[in-house]
């Protein structure tokens, strides 16, 4: 469990990501091994943990992505930026802020850059000055693209159309090598059972570093909740799904430990809509 007793930095935080990739023994050995696959693509996931407060600290938190941080991280070659608050979900009220690098070397490089853009630094002083907690605490995971979903899908333009509904999923397991079994089942078929269905994939991602590992963590999009109930309906019924989940060693129990998911909106400065 995080304390939600303190806040912290957002200048602090959001610029120091690199400190988080050399400062465990696990997370350095899982980067290490990464650092094999050039050409994956990696992403953050954070998470800024709330209260509902006068302050408004959603909006303000909100307003400061937006204005400052994703434009600064298209600047730094940052990106596909998701940003998105919670529709339905334990924990609320949190942001969730998707930070796309196309490796682990550009990751290194663009946060070089965010650290020396001088408009991000203004506005992180004028976001930190503020005596009210703007947050009550982060909780970042750095994960690598799975190879059948090498990239973030920001999905068709947004213009003349609604904002789509998101469901964020976690599978926790039991070991490693449980762990790759649901990605190799994902990969050699689950997620084309997905696409067909009306589950649209945004990113399959494998925790490398963050909190209950070994776990992978994904995101679908929907045009709107009714759409969502339609589609795992149809996952569901999917003869092709029905024979994969009864193959020996692929059951629920055989690889997933626990499922945990959310469903989110995406708020002002998402690129993903």
């Amino acid at each position: 469990m995080y304390d939600k007793s303190a806040g912290g930095s957002q200048n602090d935080i959001l610029m120091t990501r690199r400190k988080m990739l050399t400062t465990t023994t696990a997370g350095a050995a899982a980067l290490a091994a990464a650092q094999g696959t050039p050409d994956s693509a990696f992403f953050e996931l954070r998470h800024f943990y709330m209260r509902n407060s006068k302050s408004n600290q959603v909006q303000r938190t909100t307003d400061f992505i937006a204005k400052y941080y994703a434009p600064a991280a298209h600047r730094a070659g940052i990106g596909p930026v998701g940003v998105f608050s919670a529709a339905i979900a334990p924990d609320s009220p949190f942001l969730l802020v998707v930070s796309g690098y196309p490796s682990l070397a550009a990751m290194q490089t663009s946060l070089g850059k965010l650290a020396a853009d001088a408009e991000y630094q203004k506005g992180c002083d004028a976001f930190n000055s503020n005596p009210d907690l703007a947050y009550i605490r982060m909780e970042s995971t750095l994960l690598r693209c799975f190879d059948s979903v090498p990239a973030i899908e920001t999905g068709p333009a947004s213009a003349g159309r609604a904002a789509r509904t998101f469901e964020l999923r976690t599978y926790e397991s039991d070991n490693e090598m449980t762990l790759q079994r649901k990605i190799k089942m994902f990969g050699e078929g689950e997620i084309a059972i997905f696409r067909r269905n009306g589950l649209q994939p945004v990113f399959f991602g494998e925790a490398l570093v963050g909190p209950s590992l070994p776990r992978l963590t994904y995101m679908l999009a929907y045009e709107n909740m009714a759409g969502r109930e339609k589609a795992w309906a149809a996952f569901g019924a999917d003869p092709d799904w029905q024979k994969l989940r009864v193959k020996p060693g692929l059951s629920d129990p055989d690889i997933v430990a626990n499922i945990s998911n959310v469903i989110l909106k995406p708020v002002a400065g998402s690129d993903i809509q």
